[in-house]
């Protein structure tokens, strides 16, 4: 669905160039959800403005479903770290807000916003305004909106990031639920290992800048995962610890190594 080849990037400044991507070469499958971890200016916001059509690789080719992505797709949604919702605008507008930037049906679409709200339990909050809500909330109806024009990819940058622990794993487990329901291929970047571990197929971990593909890890664990108590816990362990190692900076040789 979505393919990266040998991409690189270089963006241009006062201070000279940075390079922020090297050689990427990455296949997610259809309807497969991918985590991009790594060091904080690693690239990983750059790959996916890439994969939205919002930024040109420098060198390299992306593709979505085949065809090149030199501009934003419709069928290709992205969900930034902040909700960003219209302070004026209900949270039903708010969620409705794609349709009127896009023309869609406003029937058939206010229809699937109030499915989506009730999905991820937001029914009865339709008429409130965001600061009436939670940061979770928010965040509830964020995805929402992004998901009102059924987009055959999701791009998600830090979603989460901002909330408290817990409710963070409440919305990791709600987007499962919600994939289950919904069929559509997922690229979320998080800083999270755990966060990594609870919603990815698989995880493609990559180097500091410029950043490469160093290695891509299969989380190959029965859905629906949490990270409490639970018959797979062991196995969410061995990999956060896998992913925590390749995170890791090579260790310093001691003093006087032969």
């Amino acid at each position: 669905m979505i393919k990266l080849s040998h991409v690189s990037h270089v963006f241009a400044g006062s201070q000279g160039e940075v390079h922020a991507l090297d050689d990427i070469t990455l296949e997610v499958r259809r309807n497969e959800l991918v985590t991009l971890v790594g060091r904080s200016g690693c690239g990983k916001s750059t790959m996916l403005r890439m994969v939205a059509g919002l930024l040109r690789p420098s060198s390299g080719t992306v593709t979505v479903a085949g065809e090149p992505m030199g501009k934003p797709r419709q069928d290709v949604s992205f969900m930034f770290q902040r909700a960003a919702l219209l302070p004026w605008r209900t949270v039903l507008d708010n969620v409705l807000l794609p349709v009127e930037i896009l023309r869609l049906d406003r029937a058939a679409k206010r229809r699937r916003a109030h499915e989506l709200l009730e999905l991820v339990g937001l029914a009865g909050f339709e008429k409130r305004l965001p600061h009436e809500l939670s940061g979770g909330m928010q965040q509830r109806a964020s995805l929402c909106r992004s998901l009102i024009q059924d987009p055959l990819v999701l791009l998600m940058d830090e979603p989460f990031s901002a909330l408290d622990a817990l409710t963070r794993e409440e919305l990791s487990i709600e987007l499962q639920r919600i994939r289950r329901e919904q069929e559509m291929t997922v690229i979320f970047i998080t800083h999270s290992i755990e966060e990594a571990v609870l919603l990815a197929d698989r995880v493609a971990v990559l180097s500091p800048r410029p950043g490469r593909l160093r290695k891509i890890v299969d989380v190959d664990i029965p859905r629906p995962r949490t990270l409490g108590r639970n018959a797979y816990a062991d196995r969410v362990a061995e990999v956060s610890a896998e992913l925590h190692e390749l995170l890791m900076p090579a260790p310093m040789a001691s003093e006087g190594a032969a």
